[in-house]
């Protein structure tokens, strides 16, 4: 979610990934520009804007009305090229999204399986379904000022209507795993073994703080964490919080004005492939 906000000082700015190996690269690009629906160019929702804009809608700073994602084609291009690199390298564990709207950025993870044609990996669509929760007395002090869940009438997308948006993509299958409720309440318990990339979205301290603490000790060595809302005080905070008690140094890594990632240490492709001979 494109929220304006002072970069921290302490995000490295470098090239971006290159994923290298098999893959359908013009069924990616095509699924992009129909996830993001910079073919047809909807309009952003009443209110977020007067008309599409291929410079906003590209870099995902507009809340559109009809496509099913809005983070832009950067971070769809992170997306694959961290998945591509966990599939070529060998890094174990399945795809993970928590926060996911109308679903079109899991969508695109189930894409890049599809594209390599990975079928022992899952995709794991972790959401309320519900929208933002209500930041009470009770939330984190910077939660309470970010009020998110005032704009639960565009951010609440019904779990019926994400599987039919898989659906139309030929991409709903046993492969893709719901995961509905509040994180507080499902992440504890969820069924996930390991994570090779975990790309969070919930742009909220709680939020982002839920899926760490649950979800990070399963992030494999080598994997990737991906921080969509890094830009929002509330998830920069908790991101920094949660890097700081854990002792999380590897360095963080710019992927547009709004989001980071940063990858775990872990043994090269080589190392790995020496490992399995033995």
């Amino acid at each position: 979610m494109a929220v304006a906000a002072r970069w921290d000082d302490d995000v490295t700015l470098v090239s971006p990934l290159t994923a290298h190996g098999a893959g359908n690269e013009d069924y990616l690009d095509l699924m992009k520009r129909i996830l993001t629906n910079t073919i047809y160019q909807d309009p952003p929702v009443s209110g977020t804007g007067a008309a599409f804009d291929g410079d906003q809608r590209a870099t995902g700073q507009d809340w559109p009305t009809v496509a099913h994602t809005m983070v832009g084609l950067a971070r769809l291009d992170n997306v694959q090229e961290c998945a591509a690199t966990a599939i070529m390298e060998g890094v174990p564990g399945d795809l993970v999204e928590t926060g996911v709207w109308r679903g079109g950025t899991s969508i695109f993870m189930r894409a890049v399986l599809r594209a390599y044609g990975v079928t022992d990996r899952l995709v794991w669509v972790c959401d309320s379904f519900e929208g933002m929760p209500v930041s009470g007395p009770d939330s984190h002090p910077s939660d309470q000022e970010t009020r998110l869940h005032l704009a639960n009438a565009v951010l609440a997308v019904p779990l019926e209507q994400v599987r039919a948006n898989f659906g139309v993509y030929g991409l709903l299958d046993d492969q893709v795993r719901f995961l509905k409720g509040w994180f507080r309440d499902t992440l504890p318990t969820a069924p996930i073994e390991r994570i090779a990339v975990l790309r969070l979205d919930g742009d909220l301290y709680e939020s982002t703080m839920d899926a760490l603490d649950n979800l990070y000790p399963k992030v494999s060595p080598g994997g990737f964490v991906i921080i969509d809302d890094y830009q929002i005080p509330a998830c920069r905070a908790a991101v920094h919080d949660y890097r700081a008690a854990h002792g999380v140094t590897a360095p963080l890594t710019r992927i547009d004005q709004w989001a980071v990632f940063w990858r775990l240490p872990g043994p090269t492709l080589e190392e790995r492939r020496d490992e399995e001979r033995r």
